[in-house]
């Protein structure tokens, strides 16, 4: 046995964190090693020891080579010698209350997971999966000797003809270690470290395993933070998410290119490539589920950018988007793609009694309206909400409860809307680049259809109760001026007016921008000056004005800024996304704000950054902006401070004075439309 990796943990690390940590490795070991997509896990149960011998012969190991492996996921001691000791370690699960669980019987956990291998090919249908099954044995102490905590992990890979063997050259551990009273270590150890193999992706090289994986445990371990939402994808099957996802993303990535809206290109395509996968497998579970063979038809109700309908489209649901705004890329997708622009009411004129599905994609104020929409449109509606931006029914939601994050606080009052619209109500967590991932899916009712009526008591109470927190008055209206294209009325009888969305406030088609950027120049630059006026100000006493020496200023908190400005300017700036900390980041030219702190930005130090720091995607996405704007503005610091710019012309991005001018060559950008 060979110890091959060690990282202290110090100021005691509970046994809590450490499973926890454990937990996260072998359930979603793609979080550190990103060539994975997934886990599945096919198989779980507990045996005892004679039964895990017998396992491993089954396996390819003759009785020595058994024997072997036992001795080693026991530490080196032979079992025969010491039963004692094997025995007094159990394992039930993962859970890391099952640490103080009383000893049983079996001792062993045996997982078998299936680690699917995200795989790039030329062709769409070439996409596969490479399968490792890994037996994990996983081993821990009583509550009264927790000094030998270790999992291991046991390779098992299938041949073509189906014989599944062990790759006993690639077993490992993964030890805690107790050091002292208050620290603890975690170690790697490989049973075979000289025969190791690796390809990169399932089998990862050594060097990886101890710099990378075990450092990772340790934070995990020492952050022991519970996750406030459920696992990613946890209604779906890993394997199926992740073929389509490759397939969908080859086929739509050109998108990227060819992508007309001022919001990031790579962002969007393949955020909404991936949102399309979780409803395209949802969608095809739900088909395989209850027997069907058509496929569903959708609603996108604030359908943004509309990507989504169009991939929807694409692969065979009949569907529509809908948005009070078009957007430019609209007009590329072609007559497949149906899209309507029309600001979305709620009220009896926009149900949808023939749809299976409505989506709200960061679909904002409608967002609480979806379930309800849903609800009322017929008693086999379904609906997927993601939600992003918080509003309440009739405006912007209000937190109740400051023990939650806001982001937890409204998806749980989401859910709640869902609840009282009478939905099964399931959560998941999507896998895109968002910080806003968590989705909410009404699938079946709570109820039966016979129970119709008295759900949409419960229903419209629940709202009439929202509109009494918001402070809305609701006139009733037979809404006779209301859209007439759209659909019929559901098929209950209410009790509310046809126009119960009475108070509701759709976003006007044409969006403020309040960036900071539609702000007067004049305005701005005086802000400008003035805080970095007072930041060259605080070093003047340390030798800020000395000759040959350039004046980088002190540092500030967004809070001190504040305070240089009148109310007036404060009033102004607080209508704006962002405030004051908007308009600073707004002109990098001049500042660098970081962790809450202003500073003056040193170009110097950009300018005379290693060779080897400047091949990143981040420095090529600034040069790309830089071409186009390179000498189209003044440069502030060759005008205004004290000691000009701290770059020669030919070096700086800014023109130093008129002569050194040029017109831009980037288009003005005279209105942002959001997603």
């Amino acid at each position: 046995m060979s110890e091959t990796g060690v990282t202290e943990i110090s100021e005691y690390t509970h046994l809590r964190g450490f499973w926890s940590a454990i937990d996260v490795w072998i359930k979603k070991p793609h979080v550190v090693n990103k060539r994975l997509c997934g886990v599945k896990e096919t198989q779980s149960k507990n045996v005892g020891i004679e039964e895990l011998g017998n396992i491993l012969l089954t396996h390819g190991s003759d009785t020595s080579e058994s024997k072997d492996v036992l001795t080693f996921l026991n530490s080196g001691v032979e079992l025969e010698h010491d039963k004692e000791r094997l025995w007094s370690f159990c394992v039930r699960t993962f859970i890391p209350k099952i640490l103080y669980s009383k000893v049983s019987d079996n001792d062993i956990q045996l997982m078998f997971k299936l680690l699917i291998i995200e795989l790039y090919a030329t062709h769409i249908f070439e996409y596969t999966l490479m399968c490792e099954s890994v037996l994990c044995v996983i081993f821990y102490s009583t509550f009264s000797d927790f000094n030998t905590q270790r999992v291991s992990f046991l390779p098992v890979e299938e041949s073509e003809e189906g014989t599944a063997s062990l790759r006993k050259n690639n077993i490992y551990q993964i030890h805690l270690l107790s050091v002292k009273s208050d620290e603890w270590t975690l170690e790697l150890h490989l049973m075979r470290p000289d025969d190791w193999f690796s390809d990169g992706v399932a089998y990862p090289k050594l060097p990886w395993l101890g710099g990378e994986l075990l450092p990772k445990l340790v934070r995990w371990a020492t952050e022991s933070k519970t996750s406030e939402f459920k696992s990613t994808l946890s209604l779906l099957p890993v394997e199926k998410y992740s073929i389509m996802y490759q397939q969908l993303k080859d086929k739509y990535k050109e998108m990227v290119k060819v992508w007309p809206e001022v919001t990031d290109p790579e962002k969007f395509v393949f955020e909404d490539v991936a949102i399309a996968t979780y409803l395209l497998v949802l969608w095809g579970e739900e088909r395989a589920e209850k027997g069907l063979t058509v496929k569903q038809s959708f609603v996108d109700l604030g359908c943004g950018n509309g990507l989504l309908v169009h991939i929807l489209s694409n692969e065979g649901h009949p569907g529509k988007g809908i948005d009070v705004r078009k957007r430019k890329i609209w007009d590329m997708y072609g007559p497949q793609t149906h899209l309507e622009e029309t600001a979305i009411t709620p009220s009896d004129g926009f149900l949808f009694p023939g749809t299976d599905w409505l989506i709200g994609n960061h679909s904002d104020e409608l967002t609480p309206w979806i379930p309800v929409i849903a609800a009322r449109s017929s008693f086999s509606c379904r609906y997927f909400v993601l939600p992003c931006c918080f509003f309440d029914f009739y405006g912007k939601y209000q937190r109740r409860h400051c023990k939650k994050s806001q982001y937890k606080e409204y998806i749980d009052f989401i859910s709640e809307v869902s609840t009282a619209c009478g939905f099964n109500t399931e959560e998941d967590c999507l896998r895109i680049p968002s910080t806003k991932r968590v989705c909410l899916v009404g699938k079946s009712r709570s109820y039966q259809l016979s129970g119709e009526p008295q759900a949409e008591e419960w229903r419209d109470k629940y709202i009439q109760g929202r509109q009494t927190c918001s402070g809305v008055t609701v006139r009733e209206s037979n809404a006779e001026g209301e859209a007439e294209h759209h659909h019929d009325h559901s098929e209950t009888d209410r009790i509310h007016g046809t126009n119960w969305g009475a108070g509701f406030q759709p976003r006007e088609r044409i969006e403020t921008v309040r960036n900071c950027a539609a702000l007067p120049r004049d305005f701005v630059d005086g802000i400008v000056l003035r805080v970095a006026t007072s930041l060259l100000g605080l070093t003047k006493d340390e030798g800020g004005d000395v000759p040959g020496t350039w004046n980088t200023g002190g540092r500030l908190s967004v809070r001190e800024v504040a305070e240089l400005l009148e109310q007036e300017t404060l009033q102004v700036l607080k209508k704006e996304c962002g405030g004051l900390q908007t308009l600073l980041k707004n002109n990098h030219q001049v500042f660098r704000v970081e962790g809450g702190m202003v500073h003056i930005r040193d170009w110097r130090v950009q300018a005379q950054r290693p060779r080897g720091l400047q091949g990143t995607r981040a420095d090529s996405k600034r040069k790309h902006l830089i071409s186009g704007a390179l000498k189209t503005r003044a440069c502030w610091f060759h005008v205004h401070h004290p000691h000009g710019c701290p770059l020669q012309a030919e070096e700086c991005a800014f023109a130093h004075g008129p002569d050194d001018l040029r017109p831009s060559t980037r288009p003005l950008k005279k209105m942002k439309y959001s997603n």
